[in-house]
């Protein structure tokens, strides 16, 4: 029975976060995912209780966030933009990310889980960066983020040319020396 559960639940999650990237929060329906998983809407219920719900665990993200605190200092901005770079293009879960991306500008509910994994995930490692000053970490980690969410926007959603054709090493090259300094700079 277990075993079929997980599939349920996986097929259900499946179904909801390429539901929730093609149609955003808003017009994403309990009945269509359920259509998309081939299984009754009562099922998408009884394990996630409602869309919100379902929607939380669809975009349960874990940015896995290195451990930047062996680097020297002036390679953690290069090295944050190779993660995210890699997590984008070579990591399964990336896709996720991406639909959090799409959806965040036009639905408030997606915008708040993209706040949350910024405080969540992102502040505490800029916090420990920048000594313990939660004001200026959390401008720190608000203008990496400016950089990381534009470079996605950009490169995978938008597709701008040049960005898009950019190789990984270029990207980290060219826009870890911003990051770099957002990270370490003066402000």
């Amino acid at each position: 029975m277990t075993r079929r559960s997980d599939a349920t639940r996986a097929a259900i999650l499946k179904a909801a976060r390429v539901r929730f990237a093609e149609d955003g929060y808003q017009r994403a329906t309990i009945r269509a995912i359920a259509a998309d998983a081939a299984i009754d809407p009562s099922m998408v219920m009884r394990y996630y209780g409602s869309k919100e719900r379902l929607f939380a665990a669809a975009v349960d993200i874990d940015l896995r966030m290195p451990d930047v605190s062996e680097l020297p200092p002036e390679r953690i901005g290069p090295e944050l933009v190779r993660h995210w770079v890699r997590r984008w293009e070579e990591d399964p879960t990336g896709d996720v990310l991406l639909t959090l991306l799409r959806s965040a500008a036009t639905d408030e509910t997606v915008a708040e889980r993209v706040r949350d994994v910024f405080r969540e995930q992102i502040v505490p490692i800029v916090l420990r960066l920048s000594g313990g000053d939660r004001a200026e970490a959390s401008q720190r980690a608000g203008l990496l983020a400016t950089q990381m969410l534009g470079l996605a926007m950009c490169r995978h959603i938008l597709r701008i040319p040049p960005v898009a054709a950019m190789t990984t090493e270029t990207v980290v090259e060219r826009v870890g020396a911003t990051v770099q300094r957002y990270l370490t700079g003066v402000l």
